[in-house]
């Protein structure tokens, strides 16, 4: 299946124009051929990168396995004295 295509026009500075059209001779492909090829791969090395989903997000149907997770976070970013008083509640 062959990929569609959109034009854009892109304007270069003369020495990476005179660059690109010497690479270009040099490995018998059009310069439009090396553009698409160097878009393509910047793009995907540089896309957003997708954030981990949370961990116990939505309903597994394992209470057992949600009670355990919330057993281990009770006290988790509260001082010393505050960690272990009880899930929940804070003073």
């Amino acid at each position: 299946m062959a990929k569609t295509t959109q034009k854009t026009t892109v304007y270069l500075d003369t020495e990476d124009y005179r660059r690109l059209k010497a690479l270009a001779r040099a490995t018998h492909r059009k310069p439009a051929h090396l553009l698409r090829e160097a878009v393509a791969e910047y793009t995907a090395r540089e896309r957003p990168r997708r954030n981990a989903r949370s961990v116990g997000a939505g309903d597994s149907g394992r209470d057992d396995l949600s009670e355990r997770a919330e057993d281990l976070l009770t006290g988790m970013g509260l001082g010393r004295r505050s960690a272990g008083r009880g899930r929940g509640r804070r003073r």
